[in-house]
């Protein structure tokens, strides 16, 4: 009898498994399960492209990691070392304020830089400008470094520190063929005080003309063709290197705008690349000098007044390569060595010729052909080109 129930029980749960079968191959048949999808949760798919995106930050975010391990080892603090007096205000009853000073001694982190060989290292002229100071050089691992020797470019805003030692040194890329929206790191020491502070960015301008510095704190200059980055740089990062995705330095972080939001700026490397070699030949800097003071004329002031586009020459230097070659004030500078001055030399036009650019990747002693324009009228000279004092 048992066997029987068991016979009977196993059969009916057969022929309703058969039967589900059958209805739910009839039910899909028609569609009719589509109707339970919105009694159901949405399932977790990835969305179009989602996949794409999340391994492109991953990409990115590794190679950022990557940079800031690799060139750590290169970048260095700089600091400084001064005594400098401080007044002290007393009450006198005789002199009624009496003024009185104290000495202290000054010993803080006031900038970066970086090693491009051994021992030696770059960064901003401004960051040790001050000549009575002792500096010292303070690596990844907190070593102190004295700095035996400065040399500082007369021409940019750039200097060499020479140190006992044989630190990494850091690979230089090429500026001359930087885009808009490249990826770069930018390492240094923020607010002099934040050691190897790593800020991601890209480039969002190039060919900028900036005034960099502050009447107030003793100085000012005119820097042309820098490279313009969102990466956030800060005061301290000054002397720092800007990196490209390749880990290589391809600008020296030498200024922010004041009250804006992470517009900062770079001296292209390739100008560092120039005062190296001349460096290493002479052992000194040696910047080429035409001997003029000139003002771009750009095509729209050129088109409105009939002039051609140039630069215009508003002093020329007694006894300089320009004054003895015969250019004159009010002459019009239009080409050196056949390349047009003001003429884009990048795709996106940013990036234009101008006369410091061209003449600035020439040697002293060389010889340049200059074609210019005066009372209506185009010359064609050669000029040697002198040292700039």
């Amino acid at each position: 009898m048992k066997k029987f129930r068991f016979f009977i029980t196993g059969f009916a749960f057969g022929v309703f498994l058969l039967g589900a079968i059958i209805v739910g191959g009839i039910a899909d048949r028609f569609g009719w399960l589509k109707t339970l999808d919105r009694w159901l949760p949405p399932a977790k798919t990835a969305q179009p492209g989602q996949a794409y995106v999340e391994q492109k930050v991953l990409k990115e975010e590794s190679t950022i990691i990557d940079i800031a391990e690799r060139i750590a080892p290169s970048v260095v603090t700089v600091s400084i070392s001064k005594t400098e007096k401080v007044p002290l205000f007393g009450f006198d009853p005789l002199n009624f304020f009496n003024f009185r000073t104290k000495e202290r001694k000054v010993e803080q982190d006031i900038g970066s830089g970086f090693v491009v060989n051994g021992g030696l290292i770059v960064t901003n002229k401004h960051v040790v400008s001050d000549s009575s100071a002792k500096y010292k050089i303070i690596d990844k691992d907190n070593q102190t470094y004295p700095v035996e020797a400065i040399y500082r470019d007369p021409a940019n805003d750039l200097a060499i520190l020479k140190i006992n030692a044989d630190l990494s040194s850091l690979g230089l890329g090429d500026s001359d063929h930087l885009k808009v929206g490249q990826l770069v790191v930018a390492i240094g020491t923020a607010l002099g005080e934040f050691r190897h502070t790593v800020t991601t960015g890209v480039i969002s301008g190039l060919g900028r003309g900036i005034t960099a510095g502050s009447a107030f704190e003793g100085y000012v200059e005119r820097l042309d063709n820098v490279i313009q980055t969102d990466a956030a740089i800060n005061p301290g990062n000054s002397g720092g290197p800007l990196i490209n995705s390749a880990g290589q330095a391809i600008g020296v972080n030498v200024a922010v705008a004041g009250g804006a939001q992470n517009i900062g700026f770079a001296l292209p490397i390739n100008i560092v690349k120039e005062s190296l070699k001349t460096f290493k030949e002479t052992g000194e800097f040696k910047r080429p000098f035409l001997g003029v003071e000139y003002q771009m004329i750009s095509e729209k002031a050129a088109l409105l007044n009939e002039v051609p586009q140039g630069a215009y020459v508003r002093r020329v230097v007694e006894d300089s390569g320009a004054a003895r070659a015969g250019i004159k004030e009010g002459d019009i500078i239009t080409k050196i060595d056949g390349k047009k001055l003001g003429e884009p030399v990048a795709a996106d036009r940013t990036d234009q010729a101008g006369l410091a650019k061209i003449i600035n990747r020439k040697k002293v002693g060389d010889q340049v052909e200059i074609e210019y324009w005066r009372d209506g009228k185009v010359k064609t000279i050669k000029v040697k080109l002198g040292e700039r004092e």
